[in-house]
């Protein structure tokens, strides 16, 4: 199904608090040796977490700014 989301697999959680991102997902997303990743924490009450190419986020952050931007020429 187009758009849905990926199953990756599982990470097992190293004594140093370290994972493993499966190759597939780092194919997939684009993650390479010394790339940076966000790592984003669900709502509260839930134990999720999300990871994102610090590449991804900056260009959806720049892309928040711009649409924020005109959304307050237009409310003021």
């Amino acid at each position: 199904m187009p758009g849905a989301p990926k199953f990756f697999g599982k990470a097992t959680v190293g004594t140093k608090g370290q994972i493993v991102i499966p190759a597939e997902a780092r194919k997939t997303l684009g993650i390479k040796p010394g790339d940076s990743v966000i790592i984003i924490s669900g709502p509260p009450q839930k134990k999720i977490i999300s990871l994102i190419p610090e590449v991804e986020f900056n260009e959806f952050l720049k892309f928040l700014e711009e649409h924020l931007s005109m959304m307050k020429k237009e409310v003021t």
